[in-house]
């Protein structure tokens, strides 16, 4: 057994699995190829010399041709996202993009007000765990019982703890987020609001769900998961703060580049340009309502009662069935989703009380809405095979 046996095996389990993870996709031929190009072997720490945050360059000779792919997919992801905002193409994942984001504007200990955790907030937005709930004081705003934003607690909580940035952005939250309410809020309070758009980001490019830009002050994403990309993280910012993001990048929080990283998002941005594109983002989400509705048809709780993005979370509190439990069990059925806290949560993280579905990847793959409905009733059977299990046992 060697490491190409393994990855081979990988392959063929991404081949035969029906892959229902909401921040996964499939990259295309030409991304895998510049991904495994020979720009792994070249280091370029620092940036091209005219960058708009005034850097003093490259640290590494031999970075001609890295500076034009550099610009070259700067340019690209201004018009993915139709923008004048600067853009910084190097940080390796979202974390590293947040992480650098906060770094640009606060000091530690200053606070931010981001999405409790159990509603749908991704780690680095205020995990005690995690670097965002170690460096910074965390203040979270919740969700309606019905697990919809609750628009009036963060303005109150807002108001009353006057944070230096407000956060907007989920990694677990089904429905359009108000990017305006957000804005208004933060110039009310004098905070910097910044947008973690990354499980969205697709959706936003193709005009599937409102734009942050020309609101944020930052905004952060992935590469991946709905932009259908290569690993890796990119910050927008209002040109002013070019020269602070960038640093807090480089020399911040990075080293040197990952240009064959960098030459994979370019091709990403190639790909998003293109009309096909807008299809595609257009069927995740119909793809989505209609698994999402045939899932409420079936009698199953589902927080917020639907959704209008790529995801949606199925609360199994009433099946008496955990989310591990549920995501192992379909695993054993070449059905891959991940476990997922519910508003109002009564397990552990560890086990959790719901599971979560997206339907960017089986969308690449071609699946249509028939698809996703014969795949709810896959899952629907074998949940319903477990209970049956549990009762007999």
């Amino acid at each position: 057994m060697n490491v190409f046996d393994l990855i081979a095996k990988e392959q063929q389990r991404q081949n035969e699995n029906i892959e229902l993870i909401a921040s996964e996709n499939f990259v295309s031929e030409n991304v895998l190829k510049a991904v495994g190009s020979c720009l792994t072997n070249k280091y370029a720490e620092g940036y091209p010399v005219n960058r708009t945050s005034g850097s003093r360059g490259r640290y590494y000779g031999g970075c001609e041709i890295v500076n034009e792919i550099e610009e070259y997919c700067c340019d690209l992801w201004r018009k993915v996202f139709q923008t004048d905002y600067h853009v910084n193409v190097q940080p390796h994942c979202g974390s590293n993009a947040n992480f650098a984001a906060y770094m640009s504007v606060l000091k530690p200990g200053d606070t931010i007000l981001s999405m409790n955790l159990d509603n749908g907030a991704h780690l680095t937005h205020g995990s005690p765990v995690n670097f965002s709930g170690k460096l910074y004081h965390m203040e979270f705003y919740g969700v309606t019982p019905e697990g919809f934003i609750d628009y009036d607690d963060m303005e109150a909580k807002a108001e009353a703890l006057q944070p230096k940035l407000i956060l907007a952005g989920a990694s677990a939250y089904s429905r359009i987020i108000d990017f305006e309410r957000f804005a208004a809020v933060a110039k009310k309070v004098g905070a910097y609001f910044m947008v973690d758009m990354a499980h969205i980001a697709g959706l936003v490019a193709a005009g599937e769900h409102p734009t942050p830009f020309g609101l944020a002050d930052i905004i952060t994403t992935t590469t991946h998961k709905t932009l259908r990309g290569p690993r890796g993280g990119l910050i927008f910012c209002r040109p002013e703060l070019a020269r602070k993001v960038d640093s807090a990048v480089f020399p911040g929080s990075q080293g040197g580049p990952l240009l064959h990283v960098i030459a994979g998002k370019a091709i990403a941005a190639e790909e998003a340009l293109q009309p096909e594109f807008k299809e595609y983002a257009h069927n995740v989400r119909v793809n989505c309502r209609a698994m999402c509705d045939e899932f409420l048809k079936m009698g199953y709780d589902v927080v917020t009662g639907g959704t209008d993005n790529h995801l949606f979370l199925l609360d199994l509190t009433k099946t008496g069935l955990s989310g591990k439990e549920v995501q192992d069990e379909l695993d054993l059925h070449h059905i891959t989703l991940n476990k997922n806290c519910v508003p109002q949560e009564k397990r552990s993280p560890a086990q959790t009380s719901g599971v979560r579905i997206g339907t960017a990847a089986m969308t690449t793959k071609g699946y249509g809405p028939e698809d996703f409905i014969r795949v709810a009733h896959q899952i629907d059977c074998v949940i319903r095979g477990m209970q049956k299990a549990r009762e007999n046992a």
